[in-house]
């Protein structure tokens, strides 16, 4: 492994703490300021020249973030100064494997100390070329996860459209025959979701318990998005981990109902449990989840639930407050006409989920072996991915100050 050498992080790069600004100090514009969590806002003004790697200096630790363009890191960042002649994008892949978020010296606040981050012993490529090599391969990984981002955006914006053109604007097919009544089209009407849909309605008991779960907590979820799914031994999981979910549930988080934090259930994996802090929706054989899961995510439902939630701190809704929530229901026949239109799009965004899970699976599984050098890429025929064709990927200047 004579490619590779032992040294200090400090000798192959060196940092610099982000520099602070305020809102009151922002204007309007492109360059991304960049937290220890990521890109927080944008400004007028760069700091840095593009590309760069920023890691998270206080409150959260170790987070790597690459960029491509010029940018402004923030005070509570650590950001590249001078790579050495490194490859930046090889670095974003290399400073997660550090684990730096157990350097830190803070007291009752998260820090990294970059002194401390220069004294690690690291097992480094001698030559930019094998750094360039290997980032190309994980690149290519990352544009097509990237790729697949986008179209999901695309595919969820597209169903949206659709749901709020028929049954918002009630531009439905055929509508200019319908007549309206105190603006309502005739044969629609309005009824309470536990009409359409049932609230929790199966969760593990002492006879019916499984073995194994994969849990749903509620700070796994936002908008739309699971972040994570934990394994677990049933006896080893958390008390709240109770509520069976099936294909085309949506789980709702009672907990701050204004955050929007729920997500659709899309052919989950078996014994896929979700938290008792969540509202489960399971629509009846004659609700197409496709209208029930833009019905209940809308802006009014939200607003229903944001109106009944009960608590200063912790604004919750009831499970009843979701059961007695009103909702504007089409005939049975826009219902099924909206699934056959719908139903494909969720599907193909679903393919696009599972394909980025696999992709980031085996990025995850590729990046220690080929940072370290266990996997040679010295006899590949590497294609440089368009994002970074050999050769452009130069370390930036130092400052745009």
């Amino acid at each position: 492994m004579t490619e590779f050498h032992q040294t200090k992080l400090g000798d192959m790069l060196t940092f610099q703490r982000g520099f602070d600004i305020t809102k009151s100090e922002q204007n309007e514009g492109t360059v991304p300021i960049v937290s220890s969590s990521g890109i927080s806002s944008y400004h007028n003004k760069a700091k840095v020249k593009g590309p760069g790697v920023v890691i998270g200096r206080k409150g959260t630790l170790g987070t790597v973030h690459f960029l491509k363009e010029d940018f402004w890191p923030h005070d509570t960042t650590l950001w590249i100064k001078d790579f050495k002649g490194n490859c930046p994008r090889f670095l974003s892949y290399f400073m997660p494997a550090l684990k730096l978020e157990n350097f830190d010296v803070g007291a009752a606040n998260p820090t990294l100390n970059r002194n401390h981050v220069h004294g690690i012993k690291v097992v480094f490529p001698r030559k930019r070329k094998l750094q360039e090599r290997i980032a190309a391969i994980l690149s290519a990984y990352d544009e097509l996860i990237e790729t697949n981002q986008r179209r999901i955006a695309l595919l969820e914006k597209l169903a949206e459209q659709i749901y709020r053109e028929w049954f918002v604007r009630l531009r439905f097919p055929g509508h200019e025959k319908v007549k309206k009544i105190k603006g309502v089209p005739e044969g629609w009407r309005v009824a309470e979701l536990r009409e359409l849909a049932k609230v929790n309605p199966s969760s593990i008991s002492r006879q019916n318990k499984p073995e194994n779960i994969l849990y749903v907590d509620i700070s796994s979820v936002s908008t739309n998005r699971i972040e994570g799914i934990t394994p677990y031994a049933f006896n080893d999981a958390p008390g709240r981990a109770r509520r069976r979910v099936e294909h085309g549930d949506v789980i709702w988080s009672s907990v701050r109902p204004a955050n929007r934090a729920y997500s659709l259930i899309f052919d989950p994996p078996e014994n896929l449990i979700v938290s008792t802090g969540f509202a489960v929706i399971r629509p009846n054989k004659k609700t197409p989840f496709t209208f029930l899961f833009f019905a209940v995510t809308s802006n009014s439902f939200v607003d229903q639930m944001t109106a009944v939630a009960k608590g200063a701190a912790y604004p919750a809704t009831s499970f009843d407050d979701f059961e007695k929530a009103k909702l504007l229901v089409p005939t049975d026949g826009l219902l099924s006409g909206f699934h056959d239109v719908a139903e494909p799009l969720f599907r193909q965004k679903h393919l696009l989920q599972e394909q980025n899970t696999h992709l980031t699976r085996t990025r995850d599984l590729l990046l220690p072996r080929l940072i370290s050098g266990k996997l040679s890429v010295e006899d590949l025929d590497i294609q440089f991915p368009p994002g970074m064709e050999e050769g452009r990927d130069r370390s930036p200047q130092r400052s745009g100050e």
